[in-house]
């Protein structure tokens, strides 16, 4: 029986108050009021989606071996590198490295679903699969776009043993049918006709491929309990369900008020909100349009009540912050041009060889555990700091991602350049031992303080514009 295993979430602290973006532009788009309610999530500067999907995956891992994944899928329409597989930094970070095939999917918003699919298909032989979406939008300033998108990431472990949703089948169609596109030199998506795409698109294309996914699983629409179907349109899911013979009572909130459409992700995003909810037996259907449809049906077991708790979209969404600046939202997206001054010019300029050799302490944060003495020290080096060991070459590696750590001393820095001012860092201690100098991000005034505890979280640490965009990645500390 293959199905899912575990799954997980992220979602950015920061949310956005739609009417404060509506309020900014209303001179010119007054009829965007009508989306001017609630908030959608904004990710920080130092965001993308590379950064969430890592998040993503270790709420996903929390009750499992990140090394005994043996693929990692990661869809997304928005991956920072083009040439570069953004899935391998997703594994490094994870520290899976051996043994492992990394695949990016994208190029539709139902790549969340056909990495789901993949990963499935590559879990029958008993080998776990890691799949992972995340997107990070930009759209027009002014736009609707701007208010009904939103960021975030979802992921899933797919595998044979102690399944929580086994896969009952699917089924999937490819069409080009064009609702919306992004070319090659465009930063933004540029959108058809909403009335062709409901008449011409969802509702010829969609009905036939639910309907032969129920057949394939032998159901019928009212055997569905959750019916998941993301769309900027809200009245498309309804009328899709009703066409197939699904009680509307089925059909999944699109968390649009509070979160946004969240792209390629927002399939799965979606799944691991119902799984959050779902009891044993409840029949899940996924579907996912771009380009053709993309059908799932899940079947929940009774191993998902033995899941340990992790965040999920849930707990992500009740760790928010209100952002009413809308001017700090197009900062933080490059969509202003802000003056940064003479300390923001410096070079950024990444010696790869050295990013190779120290991979697993840069993008991992692997740092070593003396097999003498006991001690923990970051970085690992080649003699154990305990004055009363200085071991040599007696450090095993020691992971320090997941652990908790606390404020040993801080600066709140107005001098230095930061994309949000002022900048956060100090000196972080671990339980165990282990020690370093750590920029702090997702940080308020008076959350940092001596002694807070954090915790670690990926992102990005700077943008070398100069070189084509070649992003550092590394890791900050964030209150708990």
């Amino acid at each position: 029986m293959v199905g899912i295993v575990a799954f997980g979430a992220y979602v950015p602290r920061l949310r956005l108050n739609r009417q404060a973006a509506y309020d900014a532009n209303k001179w010119f788009a007054p009829g965007l009021r009508g989306l001017a309610k609630g908030e959608r999530s904004m990710a920080n500067w130092d965001e993308d989606s590379i950064t969430m999907a890592v998040e993503a995956s270790r709420d996903c891992l929390t009750s499992h071996k990140a090394e005994d994944v043996r693929n990692i899928y990661f869809a997304s329409t928005t991956h920072p590198f083009k040439d570069r597989q953004n899935a391998g930094v997703i594994g490094t970070a994870l520290n899976v490295e051996q043994n492992l095939s990394a695949t990016d999917i994208g190029g539709s918003l139902k790549a969340g679903t056909s990495a789901l699919i993949a990963g499935l298909n590559a879990s029958k032989d008993g080998a776990p699969s890691l799949v992972t979406a995340a997107d990070k939008r930009m759209a027009r300033v002014a736009s609707a776009n701007e208010l009904n998108y939103g960021d975030g990431a979802a992921a899933l472990l797919c595998g044979t043993e102690n399944v929580i949703a086994k896969l009952v089948g699917h089924h999937s169609v490819s069409m080009d049918f064009v609702d919306h596109f992004r070319g090659e030199e465009s930063e933004f998506d540029y959108g058809w006709e909403e009335r062709w795409i409901r008449d011409e698109g969802y509702s010829k294309i969609v009905p036939p491929a639910i309907k032969a996914a129920l057949a394939a699983c032998k159901l019928k629409g009212s055997d569905i309990t959750h019916f998941i179907m993301p769309s900027l349109m809200p009245a498309v899911p309804k009328l899709m369900a009703k066409m197939a013979g699904i009680g509307e009572g089925a059909v999944r909130d699109l968390l649009g008020a509070s979160l946004g459409d969240t792209g390629a992700a927002h399939a799965l995003v979606m799944l691991v909100d119902a799984l959050e909810s779902a009891k044993a037996g409840d029949k899940i259907m996924v579907v996912a349009f771009g380009q053709g449809v993309d059908t799932l049906v899940f079947e929940v077991t009774a191993e998902k009540d033995k899941l340990p708790k992790r965040k999920g979209v849930s707990g992500w969404m009740a760790r928010r912050k209100e952002e009413k600046n809308y001017m700090k939202f197009l900062a933080f997206n490059e969509m202003l041009p802000i003056d940064k001054g003479m300390r923001a010019e410096f070079d950024k300029k990444t010696a790869l060889s050295v990013l190779w050799r120290k991979r697993d302490m840069i993008y991992g944060l692997v740092g070593g555990k003396c097999k003498v003495c006991g001690t923990v020290q970051f970085p690992r080096s080649q003699v154990c700091v305990n004055p009363n060991c200085h071991a040599i070459d007696s450090q095993d590696p020691y992971a320090m991602a997941g652990l908790e750590c606390s404020v040993m001393s801080f600066t709140a820095d107005s001098l230095v350049y930061s994309p949000d001012p002022p900048g956060y860092y100090g000196m972080i201690t671990f339980p165990e031992g282990g020690r370093f100098m750590a920029d702090f991000t997702d940080s308020d005034k008076d959350q940092v303080k001596v002694g807070a505890k954090m915790r670690m979280t990926f992102r990005i640490r700077d943008n070398d514009t100069m070189r084509g965009g070649f992003k550092r990645y590394f890791w900050k500390a964030a209150p708990v």
